[in-house]
């Protein structure tokens, strides 16, 4: 049986040689599948340069409404970060392309897929687990596990040997870039020494925050049970609303985030991000959160935060588990309705007001003023602190005979 291959395709230089290389080394007809969740340029172009490598087909698939409701939006409620500072912007994108990948192969008839990932990386981990999980029939080919080259230099010149068009390729970049709706992030290069300051000229997004505006800018962010809906009272759909808080972040140089992480294969790895919108939305729904949840809902919260974000890090989108964090996270948001009114000034967002219809903040109840006692009667904290207290006046087993 001949062997068809639907390709994981950008146009960019490792796809485009791997097209070729899977039609040299495996006599394969080459299905490239490109999918757009927000990248530069979308879709335009890609099929004339997929089909002029030796691809058979070409298939696009517009998926950025669907990346932002279905992958980004639960990540945020969630609460999701990790290594203390990734937004999980790549790690998020990754069982989405594969997912559409698995589909197209599917219907194109083909029996293997193969990725661009290398063998180094976390994203060969998240391609194949959503793979084993929507299609373990497949045959799954990782070219960088097993071909010669070595390096980017070897790429181009297989490239340039074989006449692959390259059009929209930088030769001379210095970082691998990964963009989407959600992030841009910079690895390699001069990147990999961590003692290197990112230049100025790096950031895509982002103004440096010592050139940001010297005035403040408010947005003010509507919520729906923890869902963005709207930016300064007006309903966005998803997409918009996340390409608006961009814009304003972007312009205040809001969201960049320098991190050493830890990747899956056990490799700690430097990267640079910018994640303008994506840092006010996780601030400001914190916000909301603290205005209408409990503090054992928002302590649960918090608990289930740090294993979401590892989920999503190491590719296991397509799991019990994450349904199970869903539906948890979707019972404790059903109060988080509101606005929240963030000010954004040279790098920095911060909340400076709130409300909410479920708020569970009661202003008289809180004052320290006369007309603030409401249904609380001082003296019942003497009770409560003689209770709270009770196990202090007993020692603890083994102190008395002076153990320890």
């Amino acid at each position: 049986m001949a062997l068809k291959v639907a390709l994981a395709y950008s146009g960019g230089l490792d796809t485009s040689v791997i097209a070729r290389w899977l039609i040299e080394n495996y006599d394969a007809e080459v299905v490239c599948v490109a999918v757009d969740v927000g990248q530069p340029g979308g879709l335009e172009g890609l099929r004339e340069k997929a089909l002029a490598t030796g691809a058979v087909a070409f298939h696009g698939v517009d998926a950025r409404e669907d990346f932002v409701s279905s992958y980004v939006w639960p990540t945020l409620r969630a609460g999701a970060v990790y290594g203390r500072k990734y937004l999980l912007g790549t790690s998020m994108a990754r069982p989405l392309i594969a997912r559409r990948q698995v589909e197209v192969a599917r219907a194109a008839g083909a029996n293997a897929v193969s990725h661009g990932c290398t063998g180094k990386g976390n994203d060969q981990v998240r391609f194949e687990l959503t793979y084993r999980a929507l299609a373990p029939e497949l045959e799954v080919i990782a070219p960088w596990r097993e071909w010669d080259i070595a390096s980017r230099e070897d790429a181009l010149r297989y490239a340039h040997s074989r006449g692959i068009d390259l059009t929209g390729v930088d030769e001379e970049k210095l970082y691998s870039c990964d963009e989407n709706l959600w992030h841009i992030s910079y690895e390699g290069g001069p990147l990999e020494d961590p003692t290197f300051e990112a230049e100025k000229e790096m950031f895509l997004w982002t103004v440096s925050p010592m050139d940001a505006p010297d005035n403040a800018e408010r947005v003010e962010i509507g919520f729906e049970e923890g869902y963005p809906v709207s930016v300064n009272g007006e309903r966005l759909d998803p997409v918009e609303l996340l390409l608006a808080l961009n814009a304003a972040g972007s312009r205040h140089g809001v969201g960049r985030a320098d991190i050493v992480e830890d990747r899956l294969v056990g490799i700690k790895s430097r990267g640079v991000y910018e994640t303008p919108g994506g840092t006010i939305l996780y601030a400001a729904l914190k916000e909301l959160e603290e205005l209408t949840l409990h503090r054992r809902s928002i302590a649960l919260k918090d608990l289930v935060a740090d294993r979401y974000a590892d989920l999503v890090y190491e590719g296991r989108w397509w799991t019990p588990e994450r349904e199970a964090i869903d539906a948890l996270v979707d019972v404790l948001m059903r109060r988080v309705t509101g606005t929240v009114t963030m000010e954004l000034y040279k790098g920095s967002a911060r909340s400076v007001s709130r409300t909410s219809p479920k708020s569970l903040y009661d202003g008289d109840l809180a004052s320290f003023g006369e007309s603030g006692s409401g249904d609380y009667d001082h003296g019942d904290a003497a009770g409560f602190i003689r209770l709270f207290s009770l196990s202090l006046e007993y020692p603890e087993a083994g102190e008395e005979s002076g153990e320890r």
